[in-house]
């Protein structure tokens, strides 16, 4: 092959990973409203998500098995995926119950600030080294947030409560984060999928039982519909882009990509649930989304620099919410 036929390939596997991206980004941005839209408790079809995607990710590794004697998950492999599920049960949990009861724009732009306490915190567990600059950056973000939460009102039922249950799905999402950080370095993406799903199925179920009572068992059409809708969408097509563009794309413009999810979230609630947008709140959008771009930008280079690349885990997966 010659140079310019390499580099035209490199163009076309970039450009196809960029696309997996955007995929992954605009699936992801769909759960929040297809929650919302079930008009079910957000704990029954957590439960049901994750049950379903379970089943499903195994169903891919037995194939593998079958097809290319991939062996199964080992003990090791389960003992290392032991906290991120646990968090990302809790995660998925609380995000599917606080959906139901704050607006969609509050509860993603909320989370969209993950980054924020994510940088912080590998600085303190790994000894990354952050850069002010960025942490400048995040006050843009947080002044953005601001303008989001007191200029909607009540809009799309959003309350206090609501938005409190939204900053501790930000907390597990940030453990979750950096627990699989640290898995990932010797668990791949099919175990690791295969694993983290009933490792977190197995936390959602007891807190959807508590929460839910007998509407786990008795969900309506709807509820139905959106639980095996996710576990598609989300559980397999969003993870499964997202890691497919990981080998083609860099984290860093992963990761940049990512941050337009909470706006395609909005524009999801508009026109699945007729959730308004209020034209008070979108500076504040803007100044969320400039805030995390350049948050972003300025803490990879750094990271590059120190070749440790902050939240990398290996799903790319540096903003938003598990969905």
């Amino acid at each position: 092959m010659t140079e310019l036929a390499a580099a035209a390939s490199v163009r076309r596997r970039r450009f196809a990973g960029i696309l997996c991206v955007l995929g992954g980004v605009l699936t992801f941005s769909s759960s929040s409203s297809i929650v919302k839209w079930a008009d079910t408790p957000g704990s029954a079809i957590a439960f049901w998500r994750m049950l379903l995607s379970a089943l499903l990710w195994w169903i891919v590794l037995m194939a593998l098995r079958s097809w290319r004697q991939r062996p199964f998950p080992n003990a090791a492999t389960w003992r290392a995926m032991t906290p991120p599920g646990i968090c990302f049960g809790l995660n998925i949990t609380l995000f599917f119950t606080a959906i139901t009861r704050t607006s969609i724009a509050h509860a993603e732009f909320i989370t969209a600030l993950s980054p924020l306490l994510l940088v912080p915190a590998g600085a303190l567990l790994f000894g990354e080294r952050t850069d002010r600059r960025a942490l400048l950056w995040g006050l843009v973000s947080l002044a953005g947030l601001a303008i989001v939460l007191f200029s909607g009102g009540d809009q799309g039922s959003a309350t206090v409560d609501g938005d409190l249950l939204v900053v501790a799905v930000v907390v597990m999402w940030v453990a979750y984060l950096l627990t699989s950080r640290r898995a990932r370095a010797t668990v791949d993406v099919i175990d690791f999928m295969a694993t983290v799903m009933p490792i977190g199925f197995v936390v959602a179920a007891p807190l959807a039982a508590i929460i839910s009572g007998d509407t786990i068992w008795t969900m309506s059409g709807k509820g139905w519909a959106a639980a095996a809708l996710l576990s598609v969408l989300t559980g397999m097509l969003a993870h499964g882009l997202i890691a497919a563009a990981q080998s083609n794309v860099d984290v860093g413009t992963i990761s940049i990509l990512q941050v337009s999810q909470p706006a395609l979230a909005v524009c999801w609630a508009y026109v699945l649930i007729d959730e308004e947008i209020r034209l008070a709140q979108v500076p504040g959008m803007v100044l969320v989304i400039l805030g995390l771009v350049a948050f972003t930008v300025v803490s990879q280079r750094r990271a590059s620099r120190a070749a440790a690349i902050v939240a990398a885990d290996r799903h790319g997966e540096l903003t938003g919410t598990v969905g």
